[in-house]
């Protein structure tokens, strides 16, 4: 009676044991599949260099913006994203007026937003427009200092 429940769980370890190989297979494979551009080392590469977003349809709403980047060795040197242009922008500055902008600000934890500065690169149309302007936005989560609770949990735990 022992043996035949040895038997049965030898069985089941050597199951086990082949679900584990397949499951190693079929993600090596799917290892292999992935873009090239990911090979790269990073070092290779410059920063990417993004355009303005361009919208696909009006001046506003879905589009794309081109992403470049410099690099001897560097796999991928231009890529496409998808962005997109709120439609409240123009009324705001006027939809003929086009800003280059700066990187957003630091969080400004006093009104928990963040600005930046745009330089008027072209006006449409002879448009009427600033010659600079500043939008503001709020800062997200990720700007907060983390909470330095998880410690003490820690030291509670042993």
């Amino acid at each position: 009676r022992m043996h035949h429940q040895q038997q049965r769980r030898m069985l089941t370890a050597a199951l086990l044991a082949l679900v584990f190989i397949l499951a190693a297979v079929s993600t090596t494979e799917a290892g292999k599949k992935e873009k090239p551009e990911k090979k790269a080392k990073k070092s290779d590469c410059g920063e990417w260099q993004w355009s303005v977003c361009v919208p696909t349809n009006g001046d506003c709403g879905l589009g794309t913006r081109e992403g470049t980047r410099t690099g001897a060795e560097c796999k991928q040197t231009t890529k496409t994203q998808k962005c997109k242009i709120p439609c409240n922008w123009k009324k705001q500055f006027g939809a003929e007026c086009k800003y280059q902008f700066q990187a957003w600000g630091e969080c400004d934890l006093n009104t928990a937003l963040k600005t930046r500065t745009g330089n008027l690169k072209r006006a449409l149309h002879n448009a009427d427009c600033q010659k600079t302007v500043t939008i503001s936005k709020p800062c997200g989560k990720l700007t907060k200092p983390k909470p330095q609770g998880k410690f003490h949990l820690l030291k509670a735990a042993h």
